[in-house]
């Protein structure tokens, strides 16, 4: 096995092996802030869900530790646009690190492209230089290919990523909505 990575390694060209490389970051990248994301949205959809728990169960108070405490003692009155205001923050704080994996997953299977065809134009420039036959030519295309199946790969996770991600942000937004609607049918 570590001979083929060697010979995959001396055939590449210097791009390809660059555009692999930076895959590679990305995928420790996505990773990173999935798992780093997901474990603290579970965390705090927790501490929300407990929250609202005690609500409908007749607390006349929010906990301390729910997000919404922090805009309730910040004024005078509840309203809907008190609790309107904490859900946008707290939505804006939920989708970070979003950004970075729609960029990811969109433009990873671009940069495996982009090796992919300087590879390929490499193989051609050798076929060019020697008698080329269809051996080598395959050989060439299918270490070409690598580079546009590594994209492709990053991006699936990526983009799978951003979605549960963006759906636990969204479980949490409608939390704190109906944490600010029990407060409110409560102060009536």
């Amino acid at each position: 096995m570590f001979q083929a990575f060697a010979n995959f390694y001396d055939k590449s060209h210097p791009v390809t092996l660059i555009v692999l490389l930076v895959l590679s970051l990305y995928f420790i990248a996505i990773n990173w802030t999935f798992f780093y994301r997901l474990f603290s949205l579970n965390q705090w959809i927790s501490t929300e869900s407990g929250s609202l728990e005690s609500l409908l169960l007749g607390s006349q108070k929010i906990p301390d530790y729910a997000y919404l405490s922090h805009f309730i003692k910040s004024s005078s009155r509840l309203s809907t646009a008190l609790f309107d205001m904490a859900s946008y923050a707290a939505t804006k704080e939920a989708t970070k690190g979003l950004m970075f994996l729609s960029v990811v997953a969109s433009t990873t299977p671009f940069i495996g492209l982009f090796g992919t065809v300087v590879s390929i134009l490499d193989t051609f420039e050798h076929i060019g230089q020697s008698s080329g036959t269809m051996n080598v030519i395959a050989a060439g295309v299918s270490d070409a290919l690598v580079a546009t199946a590594s994209g492709i790969f990053v991006a699936i996770f990526a983009y799978t990523y951003h979605q549960i991600l963006k759906r636990k942000a969204f479980e949490l937004s409608g939390l704190i909505r109906m944490q600010g609607d029990a407060l409110l049918s409560k102060d009536v």
